[in-house]
């Protein structure tokens, strides 16, 4: 029998864009009149979807729209999205920090939340006293909160600022202890957005470690979102994807983690047909795909992998010679590499009629995380001519790994650079 902990029943959050937060006071009066007649609010029939980069046409948005899913206890649920899906404001319903427009929540037990830098501390009260004041906050008794307290401070590594203001502390200062609190005065429910992010890699790996023990060693239940998907993917055993305020996927990490980079609308094969195909007067493309190790074709891979690129095209002419140019660009549309085929054809070696394929291969360990677009260019030498050069042909997700033979390593936080190789260190 299933142990749920905290279920989301119908959520919804609508938010009116502009100036003015909540709405007029004639929109108020509105609400009051359809309330007293006993009929429904009449703005929830209305509002764009939460699309950020569209023009909408109402002045009414869906932060979040219809959000259905469980917790069971000792699970780590992992929550990830694109800046802008509603991964925040879901979080800040679940722990009670605002009331959701429609629908509800129903949890057992307390709910502790570290949703940004010094979350329910009192910046002229000193670390001791904002312990006290947290554990207040989540019902315990002083005395339970004075067993904790060495261990809070220890974990901290605050403890010769624990008696100094915390408007003073930096802020990884002022995170170190927020999550510390919220860790160690053992809520039923821990709840942990972004914030790990501003802790330095040693307070990262703790925190990480610490929310394990908290979900396997002590039964208890976490919610966390972070950008990171090597911490999600170590961390979690169960995740939601969020896309304009809806889930759009909900079940194992690895599997969310995958939906969460498809998402990125790249495609690992594109077939073309004669009247479309990118071509020359002696030669058209036919097909590209991205493969895995095992030759099959797979949009994500580990970062550790191999990825093959694979071109197929039809020579129509006898008599060419030509050679064969690849790029590769971010999704920022940085040009990352180029790279010739240096066996350019002699005249001899013109390849005759039929359907030919060259393979690329990318090793592992070389990109960064992230998402990818690859060009194919023909090309001839002596003079340098370019037949065609055609773009963003397939792409193909780089997913990172919390530890093992990586260049992160047990490193839990940002990794900025657009490669990532393992170098030698002596």
């Amino acid at each position: 029998m299933k142990d749920i902990i905290l279920k989301a029943e119908n959520i919804s959050k609508q938010y009116r864009l502009g100036q003015v937060g909540t709405g007029t006071l004639s929109h108020d009066l509105n609400r009051w009149w359809h309330k007293i007649r006993g009929k429904e609010n009449p703005y929830l029939k209305i509002g764009d979807t939460n699309d950020r980069s569209t023009k909408g046409t109402s002045d009414y948005v869906w932060a979040l729209q219809d959000i259905n899913f469980e917790v069971e206890r000792g699970e780590v649920l992992g929550i990830i999205g694109k800046n802008g899906a509603g991964k925040s404001t879901l979080l800040k319903i679940l722990s009670k920090v605002t009331a959701p427009t429609t629908g509800g929540i129903k949890s057992r037990g307390r709910i502790a939340s570290l949703l940004e830098v010094g979350t329910g501390f009192n910046g002229e009260m000193t670390g001791r006293e904002n312990i006290f004041l947290n554990g207040a906050i989540l019902g315990m008794t002083k005395k339970e909160i004075t067993s904790k307290l060495d261990e809070i401070i220890e974990f901290s590594g605050c403890e010769r600022y624990i008696d100094t203001p915390v408007k003073r502390y930096s802020s990884g200062m002022t995170v170190r202890l927020a999550f510390a609190v919220a860790a160690f005065l053992e809520p039923e429910i821990l709840v942990v957005d972004e914030v790990l992010a501003v802790g330095d890699a040693e307070f990262q790996k703790k925190a990480i470690g610490k929310m394990q023990d908290i979900s396997k060693g002590e039964g208890r239940t976490v919610l966390f979102v972070s950008h990171n998907m090597a911490a999600v993917k170590s961390l979690c055993t169960k995740g939601i994807v969020l896309e304009h305020g809806k889930v759009i996927f909900e079940g194992n990490v690895e599997e969310a983690v995958n939906k969460y980079f498809d998402d990125e609308k790249q495609f690992a094969q594109k077939e073309w047909n004669i009247e479309s195909s990118p071509k020359t007067n002696f030669l058209r493309l036919l097909n590209a795909k991205v493969l895995n190790e095992n030759d099959e074709l797979e949009l994500n891979h580990s970062i550790t992998n191999f990825i093959t690129i694979q071109f197929t095209y039809e020579i129509l002419e006898e008599g060419n010679t030509f050679t064969h140019g690849f790029n590769l660009f971010n999704n920022e549309n940085i040009h990352i590499l180029s790279s010739h085929d240096k066996k350019s054809l002699t005249l001899e070696q013109a390849p005759a009629k039929g359907i030919y394929s060259k393979k690329i291969i990318i090793p592992g360990n070389l990109l960064a995380e992230g998402t990818y677009s690859c060009s194919f260019a023909i090309m001839r030498y002596n003079p340098f001519v370019v037949e065609f050069h055609e773009m963003d042909i397939v792409g193909f997700n780089v997913i990172d790994e919390f530890g093992g033979d990586t260049a992160r390593g047990n490193y839990n936080g940002n990794f900025p650079g657009i490669v990532r190789p393992i170098l030698n260190w002596k």
